[in-house]
């Protein structure tokens, strides 16, 4: 996974609030048995904090000016993006948002840009405060995408994955995958509050995976907004391959048979192994976002 070298980074996509405190510090979700359970339930790239029932209301906190400053001061150029890796998410936010937005117009439609929150430890968001431990998601009330960057250690030494950074760019893409449901008025067919192999929510969760697949399959010939040129100029069989690992690596049968013992596919959230690789396969295979439809 390569990054033009010479192209400019827009570091306004990326909030960083490493080192920020959530307003009034009440956030719900700890260590101990709660941290367990918040690991074991949330680390499914999920969409908001608040389905877990671990929010508090909080709202989200300002940016740290040190940290912020230094992402848009070390995050200037795609060869910034191929030797950092909080630089690597800035290109991938860039990237994934370059795709759609010329996308969304090919189909009649308008595309809103999403922010990507980089945070430490816990944030407070309009879907309510949460830590680490609920892992990447995407909050519908203020449609900005969270990510704590440890949580790519944990895909490596929790849950297996091969790791790699298209991994990390799957991760993203998927939580921009619920962006684009967002904006369609899709999403919400997650909260019906029902579970199970068939449910909407694993639906939902399937159909951001193949939207993930449908940037990967562009994102080197999308011509980035300001130079004309892909941001991301060579991706990988290997690359790709590093995707799918991260996609069964947070299968529910998976997650289940690691933390739980036992597979219970009537209370699955976010579909198998398997299915979440298919999905993800279709839409870098068809590059198509119409192949998307996991409600048929």
């Amino acid at each position: 996974m390569q990054f033009d070298d010479d192209a400019d980074l827009d570091t306004s996509e990326v909030r960083d609030v490493r080192g920020s405190r959530v307003p009034g510090g009440r956030a719900t979700i700890g260590g101990g048995i709660a941290g367990i359970i918040a690991l074991i339930l949330g680390l499914f790239f999920g969409v908001g904090p608040e389905q877990l029932g671990l929010s508090s209301g909080d709202t989200a906190p300002a940016p740290t000016a040190s940290t912020q400053a230094e992402v848009d001061q070390a995050c200037r150029r795609g060869s910034d993006a191929n030797t950092r890796e909080d630089c690597r998410i800035v290109a991938v936010v860039n990237s994934v948002q370059d795709y759609w937005r010329a996308e969304f117009p090919r189909r009649q439609g308008r595309y809103s840009d999403a922010r990507t929150v980089v945070f430490t430890g816990q944030v407070g968001t309009a879907c309510g405060a949460a830590t680490a431990a609920v892992g990447p998601f995407y909050c519908p009330a203020d449609r900005q995408v969270y990510l704590d960057l440890g949580f790519f250690d944990d895909l490596r030494t929790k849950f297996g994955s091969t790791g790699g950074p298209f991994a990390q760019a799957y991760v993203v893409a998927h939580e921009y995958g619920h962006h684009v449901q967002n904006l369609m008025g899709t999403l919400q067919r997650a909260q019906d509050g029902r579970q199970g192999a068939n449910s909407n929510a694993v639906r939902v969760e399937l159909q951001a995976d193949c939207y993930a697949g449908v940037w990967a399959h562009h994102a080197t010939t999308t011509p980035d907004e300001r130079t004309g040129r892909p941001l991301l100029t060579t991706l990988t069989d290997a690359d790709i391959r590093d995707g799918l690992d991260a996609a069964a690596a947070v299968g529910d049968d998976r997650i289940q048979e690691r933390f739980q013992g036992r597979v219970t596919p009537e209370s699955w959230t976010h579909g198998s192994a398997a299915q979440r690789q298919q999905w993800f396969y279709t839409g870098y295979r068809t590059g198509d976002m119409a192949r998307c439809n996991t409600f048929a």
